[in-house]
């Protein structure tokens, strides 16, 4: 999934694009963000992507998605929604199988060469319906958590980003759920975005229609049997999350928090003087029950060109200051040296996926979560933790915010 586009308004767009010093360099500009593009985004197909697959293969994995969508629904056979808006808040289902290694490789959607595909080497679609309305998706959502144990009826909700088609951003979140391995029920936000690199001010616009009903998704999660939501965004998403976040209510977003395990920013392709702005909006708000937990990586291409085109103003997600995100009270998870599965090195949290169960388990250690930067020695075991982690991982730099540390710290091997 790749990004290149402001964060902000339409002006800034505009404003942005006429701080470039000439025609030739904003055509050299659209000339890059198409190569990145026509390398990393590969088979992308636009209608008929869930064609239903019936044969059998034996060592693929099912995976149930419940789907949330400010999208239009689309009448063309297995496709079920577009990329443009449609009215409130719809409700579907779908089954996505992942084919067996060493046919799957982590991190990446093995698309289907024609549809609808062969589960013994490709992502196919087993099932896939629509749901009737909310209260529809609540019993569903409800039936599946009571499935759980008491203590693991946990929600994962993933938000997606710029220029993704609909089965795209299915395929994406069911490829990080089976390799992350993750126990609870996944839950799909997609809003209308059209899936085409020069529809990104229209995408941008879909994203600021989709505030709220995302606020009324995690609402509705949270009103759930659900013990727990964990939260992931990606590029364009974490802007729309942040910004609903900042329009809710001071007393819906406390109410709505309590639920929130963890929320985790991929890429965020966002202005980082406005993603202060929105931390310092929250924090007068309601403080997070822990730490959000920032991706970053320094070489990533398509956050490069989104902040030229911004006006040359770091993105979140490119930052290369990892102490003063720390200081805004984020743990920063920098990527830089993963290898990514796309050349824009935009989509690098699908690459460490099947980390996140070690990285989850050191993460959610209460004492690495809590707020007494007076009482430093509460995170000793889960420093002594991390560190353990980052050394069987050495591409990985862990820097903890300075609420939990008296200064922050970042652990890495490999010469960082």
């Amino acid at each position: 999934m790749l990004s290149a586009y402001p964060d902000q308004t339409i002006a800034g767009t505009i404003a942005g694009a006429q701080s470039l010093t000439s025609r030739r360099t904003l055509a050299w500009l659209v000339v890059v963000i198409a190569s990145i593009f026509l390398v990393s985004c590969g088979s992308r197909p636009e209608s008929g992507a869930l064609a239903i697959s019936t044969a059998k293969a034996p060592g693929a994995v099912d995976h149930e998605i419940l789907i949330y969508t400010t999208r239009e629904k689309d009448d063309r056979p297995d496709t079920y929604f577009n990329g443009e808006r449609g009215e409130g808040v719809s409700y579907a289902k779908a089954t996505v199988s992942v084919p067996p290694p060493p046919a799957h490789k982590p991190g990446q959607i093995e698309w289907p060469s024609t549809l609808p595909g062969d589960p013994e080497k490709e992502f196919t679609a087993r099932s896939a319906s629509y749901i009737a309305d909310k209260a529809a998706m609540r019993r569903e959502l409800n039936e599946k958590l009571m499935q759980l144990p008491k203590g693991k009826r946990d929600v994962f909700l993933f938000i997606h980003g710029y220029n993704t088609m609909f089965a795209e951003g299915l395929y994406r979140f069911t490829q990080f759920v089976h390799d992350a391995d993750y126990p609870g029920v996944p839950v799909l936000f997609t809003w209308a975005s059209r899936g085409q690199l020069t529809d990104y001010v229209y995408d941008l616009n879909s994203a600021l229609v989709a505030r709220t009903a995302l606020e009324e998704t995690i609402r509705d999660l949270s009103n759930s049997k659900a013990e727990r939501i964990v939260i992931l965004a990606h590029s364009m998403g974490n802007w729309l999350l942040m910004e609903t976040a900042r329009q809710a209510p001071a007393a819906d977003l406390k109410r709505l928090s309590a639920k929130i395990e963890q929320v985790v920013l991929a890429a965020p392709d966002i202005d980082i003087d406005v993603f202060k702005d929105q931390l310092r909006a929250l924090s007068k708000k309601a403080r997070p029950k822990k730490p959000f937990i920032i991706l970053v990586s320094e070489d990533d291409r398509a956050l490069g060109i989104s902040r030229r085109i911004a006006g040359g103003k770091a993105r979140v997600g490119a930052y290369d200051n990892e102490a003063e995100l720390a200081e805004l009270g984020a743990i920063v998870v920098d990527l830089t040296k993963v290898e990514s599965g796309d050349s824009a090195n935009h989509s690098k949290f699908a690459q460490i996926a099947a980390l996140s169960p070690e990285l989850r388990a050191v993460l959610q250690q209460r004492d690495l979560n809590t707020y007494n930067p007076r009482e430093p020695n509460q995170i000793g075991q889960a420093s002594q933790d991390l560190g353990t982690f980052v050394a069987s991982t050495a591409q990985i730099a862990i820097t903890l915010p300075v609420a939990v540390l008296t200064a922050p710290i970042t652990l890495a091997t490999g010469g960082r």
